[in-house]
């Protein structure tokens, strides 16, 4: 894994030749969709991105970006957890968000995971089994599952990918796109609020675990026909934008994701895009 640029550049958007979406096309591209994030704070930042740009087009702040469990954010509804209940590191933590436009046409929602497969994760699939069916289902989960769930957390991490992706395939109607986001890049330090003080002897493999994990989801997704984007080619070269907790990622690296999310899925739906690349 090579990082090629200095922390010390200054942010800037990062650029392209892929499209720049306007809220106008992605209210377009998503008009009467329902679509599930699930997922960690990396999976949370693309949730509330995704609802900023469905309604404007204007980058998140990083007060936005840092909040969690906030009862609303930019017209959605905390529905579960967060501040309802209790804000904690836990891998019981809980927090369901959900935002409907005005116009009843776009439906967000969006399932903190501490683990890829688990109980509750079965409750979660039975909420989406009950209730209407999900047309784009956006999911990863890793750093929590390789640092959190003992010694063997690799060996676990590869079985419960095996079952989330069964239970996927069970689950979702044949029409529904899903989308494994590969996890991003790490810095050498690592000071998130998911790793407890005691875990930080972790933090120097960590690196090469979410390396090796990747690996492992991304063919498995494949093995399961779903698609897979990978995060972590497209932001190996961009550390300027990453947070100094060496996990999260600011607002202009938040935005880029969100486009190259956008354009796969509007591939995968032979969906025209617009003749238009990032502003000089």
């Amino acid at each position: 894994m090579v990082f090629c640029l200095s922390s010390e550049e200054p942010r800037r958007p990062l650029r392209s030749d892929m499209v720049h979406f306007q809220a106008s096309e992605v209210q377009q591209l998503l008009h009467n969709k329902f679509v599930v994030i699930l997922g960690d704070s990396i999976q949370r930042a693309v949730y509330k991105d995704l609802v900023l740009l469905l309604q404007k087009d204007s980058l998140l702040t990083a007060a936005q970006l840092k909040a969690k469990g906030e009862l609303s954010f930019e017209q959605d509804q905390l529905v579960a957890g967060g501040q309802l209940g209790e804000l904690h590191n836990g891998t019981q933590y809980r927090e369901v968000r959900q935002f409907c436009s005005g116009s009843g046409h776009h439906l967000v929602r969006f399932y903190f995971l501490t683990r890829v497969y688990s109980e509750y994760l079965e409750d979660v699939l039975e909420e989406l089994t009950y209730g209407p069916a999900p047309d784009l289902v956006i999911i990863n989960s890793c750093l929590w599952d390789l640092s959190r769930y003992g010694r063997c957390s690799m060996e676990s991490y590869r079985e419960n990918l095996e079952r989330v992706f069964v239970r996927m395939d069970q689950v979702l109607p044949d029409s529904c796109l899903l989308v494994w986001n590969m996890a991003m890049p790490l810095g050498e330090r690592i000071t998130g609020g998911f790793l407890l003080p005691e875990l930080q002897p972790l933090a120097g493999s960590l690196r090469r675990d979410v390396v090796e994990g990747n690996f492992y989801s991304a063919t498995l997704a494949g093995d399961h026909c779903f698609d897979v984007l990978d995060l972590h080619f497209h932001f190996r070269h961009a550390v300027q934008h990453r947070h100094r907790d060496g996990v999260h990622w600011d607002q202009h690296a938040h935005r880029h994701l969100s486009h190259l999310l956008l354009s796969h899925v509007a591939d995968a739906w032979g969906v025209e895009l617009p003749k238009r690349g990032y502003p000089p």
